[in-house]
């Protein structure tokens, strides 16, 4: 069953220092906005912040973000080996419930591209009733990932009482599965 059109929230958050310096433009959040104009038929509002890779920070902006009722929160940034990338563990202190399998999926998917997926920390959790998934940084391999793990993300959304998404299905093929 189709729930109302309802404008739903999205949030996009770019965890980079120098992005959040102004250093360089934030591709990687313009990538992840251009993903949710092309596959979304609901009426959507972004939630779009750029802020420095400090666990603390990403803390209460992804709290921040949940509590401006985002259904969905995805980040970019943050998620290697290197000491500054704390976004995975600003994640995992903050969900309820984590959902390894995004991660999983994720590296599988960037290991066909680079060897150095491997490196790579996603994760995904839920807080209150917002999913939250780690991205990485590099649009395209933002893309390839989104791409992989989107189609569960309408359903998980289902379960944990969020809004009812509707997506072009020439873009991506969404699962629910049949009642």
């Amino acid at each position: 069953m189709i729930k109302t059109m309802e404008k739903i929230k999205i949030g996009m958050l770019t965890c980079s220092d120098r992005a959040a310096a102004n250093i360089y433009e934030d591709i990687s959040g313009k990538e992840i906005m251009s993903f949710f104009e092309e596959v979304l038929q609901n009426p959507w509002k972004p939630i779009y912040r750029v802020i420095p890779d400090e666990k603390e920070h990403i803390v209460s902006t992804l709290k921040s973000m949940a509590e401006e009722q985002c259904a969905l929160i995805v980040t970019t940034g943050g998620t290697g080996p290197a000491p500054r990338d704390v976004t995975p563990e600003a994640t995992e202190e903050v969900c309820d419930k984590l959902l390894p399998g995004f991660g999983e999926l994720m590296r599988q998917v960037s290991l066909q591209y680079v060897p150095t997926a491997i490196l790579s920390r996603q994760t995904a959790g839920i807080y209150k009733q917002s999913l939250i998934v780690n991205l990485p940084g590099k649009p395209s391999a933002i893309r390839q990932c989104l791409d992989a793990v989107f189609p569960a993300i309408p359903y998980c959304l289902d379960l944990i009482g969020g809004p009812y998404l509707v997506c072009d299905e020439m873009k991506v093929k969404v699962f629910r599965p049949k009642r």
